[in-house]
């Protein structure tokens, strides 16, 4: 049910920007999220533009303090940049009373890999280590890798492919190491060489998450698509970051709605178990769950009978597009649903 006209609700949505030129000529219609300024408006809740440039947080400052809501959609890392002064800007607003997804605290939570290893035993994990010092991972990697097989270790903090290396142990102490970025050509080297290199992950409390490498890779990922705590789409596609070339071209992402047949078992996983699990581990409200983030799946082994298991590789949470035709009017229902919430809340 839409609001009243007397009580309709403003919402800031925030993407990067290059530099005020960008932020003086976004407009809803021109740009990627057409469809969410589309939805938003059909809940009855105005939106506009509210673009970030790295250097001018205090231009969007003034901005977001004057609405009664924030949708975030900034990478964590983007050509280098980072978004730390925005975390700070979106804390301040949030203290202010404007309601904020998601929120920088949440992101600190769901947003890392190391939610692998907190939710491992919530029946979407499986042997995952975690190495929080240089000398943990030193002392300890070899040992899994010996005995485990090939491996995934990924960096705390990322996206895009950033910072994920699979792992092959070789002979005579060397390893064979593939990162997922495309651009990144496998390399063999010392096992000793690879670990030294990996020691400034942990600068400034880095972490290093570590995954058996799954078999059913080349079967593709399976994006599952989230606003709070209920699915409202998926994306199927194929992987190549930690492919060989012979796999030859990705397949474009197949987008589908929360109904797609072939995936109700995960979705009800998702909704009934799993989500409810994650808000219990990290101590979350569950109306502190973004409006849209996503967990990205891969198959893991099947069960004696031959249905699908799968295994949770990642959570995102800055910034989730594009997504299912059906997600932005979802996304908007549930926005409105915390809007009118943080209303009574201040009332």
């Amino acid at each position: 049910m839409v609001e009243a006209q007397s009580d309709l609700f403003t919402v800031a949505i925030v993407w990067r920007g290059d530099d005020a030129e960008a932020r003086r000529d976004a407009q809803p219609q021109t740009s990627r999220f057409k469809p969410v300024f589309e939805a938003l408006a059909r809940q009855g809740i105005v939106a506009t533009p509210a673009i970030y440039v790295e250097d001018q947080p205090e231009d969007l400052r003034e901005q977001l303090m004057a609405v009664d809501g924030v949708l975030v959609w900034v990478d964590p890392i983007s050509a280098g940049l980072r978004r730390t002064a925005l975390n700070l800007l979106l804390g301040e607003v949030a203290a202010a009373g404007v309601f904020v997804s998601a929120r920088p605290e949440v992101i600190g939570k769901m947003g890392v890999k190391e939610v692998l290893y907190s939710t491992r035993d919530l029946g979407w994990g499986t042997d995952t280590q975690l190495y929080d010092t240089v000398d943990v991972f030193e002392a300890e990697f070899p040992a899994v890798l010996g005995r485990a097989g090939p491996r995934v270790l990924k960096q705390n903090r990322g996206n895009g492919g950033i910072g994920v290396w699979k792992v092959e142990a070789g002979k005579g102490g060397a390893v064979r190491v593939q990162e997922t970025r495309a651009e990144a050509a496998p390399r063999t080297l010392r096992l000793a060489d690879f670990m030294a290199e990996r020691a400034a992950d942990f600068a400034d409390g880095g972490r290093l998450i570590d995954q058996p490498f799954q078999p059913r890779l080349p079967e593709g990922m399976i994006r599952c698509y989230m606003s709070g705590g209920e699915v409202v789409g998926f994306g199927h596609q194929s992987i190549r970051g930690l492919m060989s070339p012979s796999a030859g071209p990705p397949r474009p992402r197949i987008m589908s709605g929360p109904e797609d047949p072939q995936f109700q078992t995960l979705r009800a996983s998702m909704e009934r178990d799993w989500t409810p699990g994650l808000v219990r581990r990290l101590e979350l409200a569950p109306e502190a769950l973004p409006v849209v983030w996503d967990a990205d799946f891969l198959l893991g082994p099947k069960t004696a009978d031959g249905a699908d298991t799968y295994v949770l590789c990642e959570i995102n949470v800055s910034s989730v597009f594009p997504i299912p035709e059906q997600a932005p009017d979802a996304l908007a229902k549930t926005t409105l649903q915390r809007l009118s919430a943080s209303r009574r809340a201040q009332a």
